[in-house]
């Protein structure tokens, strides 16, 4: 039996990336499960550096890159800007996908019919058929009603009490 003062400690699951070779070149910089890549900016006579998530087919963010001491070739990646650029890009996902959850999933608290009640919109952006679920909860979180509408389907504190009053009955369609 092993002595477990002496054993060696479990080792933690390894990152998916770890196995991926790391590429650090001056152009072209891969690990942390991102790629930066630096491009020929077809805009103008600069460069361009092109972030991409491991696994995504188009960049998560694309900026302006610094010319070289020739002024004319880009500056080569290193290991802080790698990292630097690792971190943007990481907070710029990050942010568009909290925009894209408030964009799908709304809420509002309104007063009708002397009672508190929580207003859901939740939109389903499937392809074939989107639509969204309006949902009303209690203040204890009991669900009220829930129906089927169009993801069009505007939410605010007007047509919320109006859903609230109207006992719940199918908003118009707009």
């Amino acid at each position: 039996m092993t002595d477990p003062r002496t054993a060696p400690p479990d080792s933690a699951a390894p990152s998916p990336f770890e196995s991926l070779p790391k590429t650090q070149e001056p152009r072209l910089w891969c690990g942390d499960g991102w790629t930066a890549r630096v491009l020929k900016n077809e805009d103008d006579d600069g460069w361009a550096v092109a972030m991409i998530k491991d696994g995504e087919p188009e960049p998560a963010l694309v900026g302006p890159w610094t010319m070289g001491r020739d002024k004319k070739n880009p500056k080569p990646l290193d290991v802080n800007a790698f990292n630097t650029l690792v971190k943007t890009a990481a907070e710029f996902v990050r942010r568009h996908e909290q925009q894209l959850h408030a964009t799908l999933h709304q809420r509002i608290t309104v007063s009708a019919k002397s009672a508190r009640v929580t207003v859901s919109l939740d939109i389903v952006p499937d392809e074939e058929h989107p639509h969204a679920l309006l949902s009303a909860h209690d203040e204890g979180g009991e669900l009220l009603a829930e129906l089927r509408v169009a993801p069009s389907f505007k939410l605010n504190r007007v047509s919320a009490v109006a859903w609230a009053e109207s006992d719940f009955s199918r908003p118009a369609e707009r």
